[in-house]
């Protein structure tokens, strides 16, 4: 029995500690006045506890989490 968690991208491809993913929606980030443009691409990412969500550092955002309905495996 495992407990890992099976995360997501939005069409469906499974993603793992250290991928690279892409934006597909322009996305605000709450506190601050950046948005990200779709296309951009984020390394390195890191998986949470939670299936439908991911952490990374984007541009000037450090500690970001993203939901992985608005993300593709790059």
């Amino acid at each position: 029995m495992s407990d890992e968690i099976d995360v997501r991208d939005s069409n469906g491809t499974r993603l793992a500690d250290g991928d690279s993913v892409t934006l597909i929606k322009d996305l605000k980030v709450k506190g601050t006045s950046v948005t990200l443009k779709r296309g951009t691409l984020v390394k390195n990412i890191r998986l949470t506890g939670t299936a439908d969500e991911i952490e990374c550092n984007a541009e000037k955002v450090k500690g970001l989490v993203l939901k992985t309905q608005f993300l593709k495996k790059a």
